[in-house]
């Protein structure tokens, strides 16, 4: 642990950066090779300069710093108009009671901080520890916003004042937090850290105009504009599919057209439209999956329809709502009896969980995990399956949206205990797991020098798990697999193999689940899953 370690109040000082992250402080990693940690590259001056990098000499918002003081005193007020929204029921209609309830009744004990992946992987950096956002927004509402609170914080001694330096920091630390609510889990009465940071996300993103691009310009706008935040349209999807369905034929003999815009199919399957273009195998299971098992779907080439994404889950109420009444507006024209949620973490809370607060009469159409339909499909029989094809060890890493929110924990298990004779689980896991470290938006956040410190700490963890679910075959050139059933648990997982030199080191791969079963399916005589 570094030896300075910042006080709540010393938010507000002028010094840059607050803290100042070092390899050989983070937690360890049990490579049987020795510790590997890449060192820090620094970010460039002219970045340095130019940009707001004063928390920890890292960027997510990317946020030009302010050239006078006017510029700064102008944020600091929209920020105070946004402390007051945040606790106004009309203007915060979607979280404010347990926003409320989670501002008022921490006691601090700190049982969070041991649950907190970012923490532990920092090597306990006390910024990172979720009460200390908390804390910060805590006493600023006091202060600024409640009668008589500036003498009330001084009596208190819980004194913060409110700089500019204090509001951008207040802003980057959001996005220290990958919003898996293992805290929340932990927490003896429940106070949700992670849904604080979101709020205070969306208190930059709707009052202050400030969001990471990749969430906002090139995820949500570009979204509702082109059809996914890939930028994929409609006549670029239905190519994608053409391909697909020609790949299909190539690698397994079947040779059928995939369902797009059928009215009145069962399910509306939609998927994360990163899956297309970088995992496109992931989608091409799942159709022959479908296809295999006589299953009555389609696919939508409508805007958003075929993109189960909705980045405003992670930031903006607003963008949130726009995306999710889009695919309940598209299941409805589609008239299909569900909606069904690809491999994809984050579309399961924004389209389960989130999504009820504004799918109400003819949009609250039911929505199920494919998941649980999988599972479904392998007991049913209708899928001839050969577990030996999949004779390598297969551990599982548990998306944090799915199993932790929403309770899916066994359907994708009963499959691989099925499909893999050599899986076991990683340590802890189910309710119990760690993030990959790329929730919440940071497995697509590219910008600058923010994926080092994704892969370095918030990844850490993860990386942790890796090397000790497979500790016993680390040295066998045999291949390992990852089954991570979340396209941005995937993205992640990627970057963590490549940054750690996991691949290379210790042949270790990561996929889906359904690859698996396609995998094991007798019918299809060639390998669908490959590792180089």
């Amino acid at each position: 642990m570094g030896s300075y370690q910042p006080k709540v109040e010393d938010i507000s000082k002028p010094a840059e950066p607050l803290v100042q992250l070092t390899p050989e402080e983070l937690m360890p990693l049990p490579h049987p090779d020795g510790q590997d940690n890449p060192p820090f590259k620094p970010l460039a001056e002219d970045k340095r300069t130019n940009l707001e990098t004063s928390l920890d000499g890292y960027t997510a918002l990317m946020f030009p710093r302010p050239k006078t003081a006017a510029e700064k005193e102008q944020l600091v007020q929209k920020f105070l108009q946004g402390l007051v929204n945040l606790q106004s029921k009309d203007s915060n209609w979607a979280f404010w009671q347990p926003l409320m309830l989670s501002l008022e009744n921490c006691a601090r004990c700190q049982t969070c901080s041991d649950s907190c992946h970012v923490y532990e992987g920092s090597g306990c950096q006390e910024i990172y520890r979720p009460t200390y956002r908390a804390e910060i927004l805590r006493r600023l509402i006091r202060k600024y916003t409640t009668p008589g609170g500036k003498l009330k914080a001084k009596l208190t001694r819980s004194d913060i004042n409110l700089t500019w330096e204090a509001v951008i920091r207040l802003g980057e630390l959001s996005y220290r937090c990958n919003l898996c609510r293992r805290c929340a889990q932990t927490c003896p009465i429940g106070v949700d850290n992670a849904l604080i940071s979101r709020e205070i996300r969306k208190l930059f993103s709707q009052e202050m105009g400030i969001a990471p691009k990749e969430l906002h310009q090139s995820g949500s706008v570009l979204q509702l504009k082109s059809g996914s935040t890939t930028g994929m349209t409609p006549p670029a999807l239905l190519d994608n599919i053409e391909f697909m369905e020609d790949e299909v034929k190539e690698r397994t003999g079947m040779d059928f057209k995939w369902p797009v815009d059928k009215e009145g199919a069962d399910i509306l399957l939609i998927h994360n439209a990163g899956e297309f273009m970088a995992w496109p195998e992931n989608p091409e299971a799942f159709a022959i999956i479908f296809e295999a098992a006589g299953i009555s779907y389609t696919l939508s080439s409508e805007l958003v329809g075929y993109d189960g994404v909705n980045y405003g889950l992670w930031y903006d109420d607003v963008q949130f709502a726009r995306v999710a009444l889009k695919h309940a507006e598209i299941a409805k024209k589609l008239k299909v009896k569900k909606i069904v949620v690809g491999e994809c973490g984050h579309a399961h809370k924004a389209l389960t969980v989130i999504a009820d607060r504004i799918f109400t009469g003819e949009y609250n159409i039911p929505r199920e995990s494919c998941l649980t339909l999988l599972d479904e499909i392998v007991a049913s029989g209708k899928l001839k399956l050969d577990p030996s094809r999949n004779d390598f060890p297969v551990t599982l890493h548990d998306p944090c949206n799915v199993v932790r929110l929403m309770g899916i924990v066994e359907p994708q298990r009963r499959v691989l205990r099925k499909i893999a004779p050599k899986f076991r689980e990683m340590t802890p896991h189910g309710v119990d797991n760690y993030c990959c470290g790329g929730g919440s938006g940071f497995a697509i956040m590219q910008g600058l020098n923010f994926p080092e410190w994704r892969n370095s700490v918030s990844g850490r963890m993860k990386v942790k798990q890796y090397l000790n679910a497979f500790k016993d075959e680390l040295k066998s050139p045999e291949p390992k697999y990852i089954c991570a059933p979340c396209s941005n648990c995937k993205g992640q997982t990627r970057e963590l193999i490549a940054y750690h030199k996991l691949a290379e080191k210790y042949n270790i791969h990561y996929g889906g689940l359904v690859e698996l079963i396609v995998n094991a399916m007798v019918d299809i005589e060639k390998p669908f899953l490959e590792f180089e």
